[in-house]
């Protein structure tokens, strides 16, 4: 008697969403858990995006500024960089600089640096503010604005800012990246409120927000597994949504990846940051990822050979 595999049914499918100016790159579209080809569909697959900033603090670790040297104080060059030099399938322009607890920088400045940004690659664009409230609202309506007929992802779209935000989006044609702090309720009721606002369900992505390894990565997985059950088994519609995870950030500011700790048991604090950094990546794929925000080349080389050894 030949050995069979115990195969799980699936009731649900994860719902695609078309990125690029013309819509034709998709993310989503699984019916099956993460790299359970024996049970279904893996859909469009994994897009990895590379980050670009428009402003770098000086707390970076070298190893990160190191592959940027010569392009890191130019945001356009930067993008075009990580498209033809290694290959992102989407740049993600995170606006740091717009915090008003930092370089205060301006909604129309902003705006403009990201439509430049999106005019210059041929690859999606993502366009993430600073995270506060009040600032992001006023800059990412700009930004919705200033990058029409790019179909540009616009986040992190809050509780506290989702009416003023979607609205451009949805006036702008622009998409959505529906933001909460790692409780799927919270998830589920943002897609909701977005949806009532008129935001259809193929407009918009989850961003469930995530920690590096060692800084809370777990509880993040729990809660993205979480998500991902319900959308495939149990059918809940609100949850059948593309994942993103904004991971970069996350892994190298802790201090381990940005090598303030001398202890030399750790090893080399360059291939450290890059491995802290590809080993959360790794996690949340398995977690049901479906686009990686990430920051360091090398990285994202390791995470691409992970998903072809899976995937072949």
């Amino acid at each position: 008697m030949s050995f069979e595999i115990d195969k799980l049914k699936y009731t649900g499918k994860i719902k695609e969403v078309g990125f690029g100016a013309k819509g034709d790159v998709i993310v989503g579209g699984e019916d099956s858990y993460p790299f359970y080809m024996f049970e279904g569909n893996e859909g469009a697959g994994v897009k990895i995006a590379m980050e670009v900033y428009d402003r770098v603090e000086d707390d970076w670790a070298p190893a990160a500024v190191a592959p940027f040297a010569d392009v890191i104080n130019d945001p356009v060059a930067w993008a075009l960089s990580n498209v033809s030099k290694y290959g992102a399938d989407m740049i993600a322009l995170q606006l740091a600089g717009t915090d008003p607890n930092g370089a205060n920088v301006g909604a129309e400045e902003a705006a403009a640096l990201a439509r430049k940004v999106a005019d210059a690659v041929s690859v999606p664009v993502i366009v993430y503010g600073s995270g506060n409230v009040e600032k992001d609202a006023d800059v990412l309506k700009k930004v919705a604005e200033a990058c029409e007929g790019r179909n540009v992802l616009i986040g992190p779209v809050q509780e506290g800012d989702f009416r003023q935000i979607a609205a451009s989006c949805i006036g702008y044609k622009q998409l959505v990246a529906a933001t909460t702090p790692i409780d799927i309720n919270l998830a589920k009721q943002l897609n909701i409120l977005l949806e009532n606002l008129g935001v259809s369900a193929d407009r918009m992505v989850i961003d469930p927000t995530t920690g590096g390894l060692g800084y809370g990565l777990e509880y993040t997985y729990s809660i993205m597994e979480r998500i991902r059950i319900a959308a495939l088994v149990q059918m809940d519609d609100q949850l059948r949504r593309p994942i993103i995870c904004d991971l970069g950030k996350e892994a190298w500011k802790c201090k381990e990846a940005r090598g303030a700790d001398p202890d030399v048991k750790f090893g080399d604090p360059a291939r450290r940051g890059i491995m802290i950094e590809a080993v959360t990546a790794v996690l949340l794929l398995l977690a049901g990822a479906d686009i990686l925000v990430m920051r360091h080349p090398d990285s994202v080389a390791l995470v691409r050979k992970y998903v072809d050894l899976m995937m072949n």
